[in-house]
């Protein structure tokens, strides 16, 4: 009875202690037993997307006298919508939200509006409605020129999305066709930074940008001719997160240790450890007693 009661006691104790038990969590990976294989690499193919995108603004046969023009509509979650005025690239901008909206220049006189939405591996999917618009105009007259008007200053780009990581220079080639030099040129990053440059002709030039931080970015250009006419465009920059250093930065981190001590077995537990001790006490009372009754010398050493 005795050596059941002390194998009860140690069993409480243990579930006692057991509890505080201090757990080391590793913040760094694991060492991949794979490191001394050989890596493979390839290109992940995935379908274009299926669903077309929406221009629900402007309005069909809507005419316009200012520019920029807003364009938007409905589109899938995550996806690059590009808008092309008379099947010239005229802006771009990430679907947030299942929605979209931009800002583009027009045409003088009729354009014919429709938006196409891109993966990240840069497949179109079906075409939007098409919506057309006109932008009504008076081209003003220089006395003197060839050909006594003057030309309407145009704004292209090749790319709506260009990448690059924090801390390096992003270039951005733009091309100015028409309109009358020199151009001024004011870029707007998105991340509160601006670049005012001037141009002397038309004709494509390169924009240089740093960026500090990881994310997406609107990237808006407006070009002025000497007329006083300008141009708009919307593309798309996305920074990248330096995935090299931010892995190294990971594995040399150091281990972080949690303690974390669970009191509710404590309590529950605490009430049979008593009993355990009434228990015990009273079997060794009634052992003293006995012995004195019979007067034996103890047997339990």
């Amino acid at each position: 009875m005795k050596k059941l009661i002390g194998l009860m006691s140690l069993v409480l104790i243990g579930v006692m202690v057991l509890p505080s038990i201090v757990i080391a969590q590793q913040s760094r990976p694991q060492t991949n037993p794979s490191d001394q294989g050989i890596g493979m690499e390839g290109r992940i193919t995935q379908p274009p997307p299926t669903e077309a995108p929406t221009i629900s603004i402007p309005g069909n046969g809507q005419v316009f006298t200012e520019i920029p023009v807003t364009v938007g509509g409905l589109c899938k979650d995550g996806l690059l919508v590009k808008i092309t005025k008379n099947n010239v690239f005229a802006g771009a901008v990430m679907c947030d939200g299942g929605s979209y909206t931009l800002q583009i220049d027009l045409f003088p006189g009729p354009n014919e509006l429709v938006a196409i939405q891109y993966d990240d591996l840069d497949q179109p999917g079906p075409e939007s409605n098409k919506v057309n618009v006109t932008f009504s105009i008076d081209v003003p007259v220089i006395p003197g020129s060839p050909n006594q008007v003057s030309q309407r200053i145009l704004l292209t780009s090749n790319h709506a999305r260009r990448g690059v990581d924090p801390g390096k220079e992003l270039l951005w080639p733009f091309t100015i066709s028409s309109g009358r030099g020199p151009y001024a040129v004011k870029v707007n990053w998105g991340d509160g930074k601006e670049d005012l440059s001037t141009q002397a002709t038309a004709g494509t030039f390169d924009t240089k940008h740093t960026y500090d931080k990881p994310g997406i970015y609107r990237v808006t250009i407006k070009a002025t001719d000497a007329d006083g006419n300008s141009a708009f465009m919307q593309v798309i920059a996305v920074v990248n997160g330096d995935i090299a250093n931010a892995a190294a930065d990971l594995d040399k981190a150091p281990t972080a240790v949690k303690t974390k001590v669970l009191w509710q077995p404590a309590l529950i537990m605490f009430p049979l450890l008593l009993s355990s001790f009434w228990l015990g006490k009273r079997y060794q009372l009634r052992r003293i007693r006995y012995r004195m009754k019979h007067r034996i010398a103890p047997i339990d050493k």
